[in-house]
């Protein structure tokens, strides 16, 4: 890609420090608390991923847990279903997104609507018109709802069985229907207008600001940015993004930085997170201690945490025993500005424990000489987070 400037040098400890400036982990209380800090945090980070495992808290709650120090469950139930400001819908994955961004995600809903949807193309047309019928007629409802379902034999490992709930999942990504509300993993579902009192959705934004919209999200919400993080598992987008990245350079709205260790993957980064000095946000400190969900944007993408801080997370549960490391589902602990251990827990909940399954150092945590301190501080955080894990 031709340059306008030579690239900045980036060190990774400058680096690591932007994205935890940018990920907001870098400040114990960034949100505030309440219903409004699990809306701004959204906001900020662009979305939220959902997910089903419960070995501890699902990582919806532990990502906003780890951001809101304060973080009740009951906040997201309230941001969700009756405040309204954040959403379900598909990002890299099924996530919280702001009700605010509604209109980049329509045009996702009407290709759907249009072309199907390859994970149910086998829903039939007298399923969808059955449980749109109920809608209409009975309100919002639960899958448990409906129990005159004949079961069918799944196609796919994750398929439910009941051709009504993959109706309504076919209406969920048509956005015909939302989900309102979750109890556990249990969703109920309603109407798209009627949950948000719309007579009809939002227009859709046109593609150029859709672009937009994903190379300004991952700016808010990473610093420092590649083409393959900001399209992440999106790759039908990578054109027009680096189309837009590359004009944005032109204007001197990006500048180009050569993150160290990168190779020849190009990293962007606006021109105000450099001063005139070069300095970065960050400095010499302790900082806050995190116990991250392995579903956490700092973590999700693999490669990028692996070359910025130097660890590479392994996800294990679906590993065979022997086969595992770090452990079942290990959660890398982030000191400062640097992931020094990654700890495997399992939260039984009967017993009202958090139990330590394994304690894996890593990176600087691996030298002995910060270990006693490095250990007095992530114990003092599990404290907290046993306290977090076992509250309603």
């Amino acid at each position: 890609m031709p340059r306008a400037t030579e690239p900045r040098p980036l060190t990774k400890l400058e680096a690591r420090r932007i994205w935890l400036h940018a990920q907001r982990l870098d400040t114990s209380e960034p949100f505030g608390a309440g219903p409004q800090a699990v809306a701004a945090a959204v906001d900020h980070l662009g979305y939220v991923q959902i997910d089903t495992i419960h070995v501890i808290e699902r990582c919806h709650h532990h990502i906003l847990y780890s951001r809101i120090p304060a973080y009740a469950r009951a906040d997201l139930r309230q941001a969700q279903s009756v405040d309204k400001s954040v959403f379900e819908y598909w990002t890299h994955a099924l996530s919280y997104v702001p009700a605010k961004d509604f209109r980049f995600f329509v045009p996702a809903m009407r290709e759907h609507r249009r072309d199907g949807h390859r994970w149910f193309a086998s829903v039939k047309p007298e399923d969808t018109r059955k449980v749109m019928r109920l809608l209409r007629r009975d309100g919002a409802l639960t899958i448990r709802d409906i129990d005159d379902d004949v079961l069918t034999e799944k196609e796919h490992l994750w398929q439910s069985r009941k051709p009504s709930k993959r109706a309504l999942q076919l209406a969920f990504y048509t956005g015909e229907v939302t989900i309102s509300e979750r109890t556990g993993m249990l969703k109920t579902y309603e109407l798209m207008t009627r949950h948000f009192g719309w007579d009809k959705p939002p227009k859709p934004a046109p593609s150029a600001e859709i672009t937009a919209y994903l190379l300004d999200r991952a700016l808010r919400s990473q610093g420092v940015v590649s083409l393959d993080s900001v399209c992440h598992l999106d790759a039908p987008s990578k054109p027009a993004v680096r189309r837009l990245i590359e004009a944005r350079v032109r204007r001197k709205e990006l500048v180009p930085v050569a993150l160290e260790g990168a190779g020849k993957q190009e990293h962007w980064t606006r021109p105000e997170v450099l001063d005139a000095d070069g300095a970065v946000p960050g400095g010499e400190g302790d900082g806050p201690v995190h116990i991250l969900s392995p579903f956490d944007p700092l973590i999700i993408q693999r490669k990028r945490t692996e070359l910025f801080f130097d660890y590479g997370h392994r996800f294990e549960a679906y590993v065979p025993k022997e086969k595992r490391f770090f452990g079942y589902f290990a959660l890398p602990v982030l000191v400062g500005e640097d992931i020094v251990a990654a700890v495997d827990l399992k939260t039984d909940r009967q017993n009202k424990k958090l139990l330590m399954q394994k304690w894996s150092w890593v990176g600087k945590g691996a030298a002995r000489a910060p270990r006693k301190d490095y250990k007095r501080r992530i114990e003092e955080e599990l404290d907290r987070f046993e306290r977090f894990q076992l509250g309603e």
